[in-house]
């Protein structure tokens, strides 16, 4: 083997290891998953303890607002790390609006690390009535809540 490929294997193995990683003092988010509540109820305790960016890093045509995790604030859904958190609710200021049609009077949610179907596994077998949407294949993964 040339020095090459060893040194490009161990950088594989050292981001692989980082995105399966679970921190931790993490803070699970799994029973707000199970979608028995709204976005501005999800959203607020996060801001309210500083889990994640209160300007959202993202707005889609369709009004979800995608936020960070704040620095040293680590979030796990499931087993699985969390990238980003999504909300939208209808008139609501915590939110803002994108430049197309809402989806959804409230949709809340999370993006994963992970396979989609490990991670919808793991969101059944919690009787999540979550949706699992493949973003990224084998990389990516959101769970979503929605009344809409």
């Amino acid at each position: 083997m040339t020095k090459d490929f060893i040194h490009s294997l161990a950088v594989l193995t050292a981001v692989a290891t980082g995105l399966c990683a679970l921190p931790a003092r993490a803070l699970e988010l799994d029973a707000q998953l199970v979608c028995k509540t709204d976005a501005h109820t999800f959203i607020q305790a996060l801001l309210d303890d500083q889990y994640i960016d209160p300007k959202p890093m993202r707005v889609e045509a369709n009004s979800v607002n995608a936020f960070r995790p704040m620095h040293g604030r680590d979030l796990t859904a499931f087993g699985f790390h969390v990238y980003a958190i999504l909300g939208y609710q209808r008139d609501d200021a915590i939110f803002r609006k994108g430049n197309g049609k809402a989806e959804a009077d409230s949709i809340y949610g999370a993006v994963v690390s992970g396979p989609s179907e490990s991670v919808r596994v793991r969101v059944q077998q919690a009787g999540s009535g979550a949706t699992v949407k493949q973003v990224l294949p084998f990389v990516l993964t959101a769970i979503v809540c929605s009344d809409g």
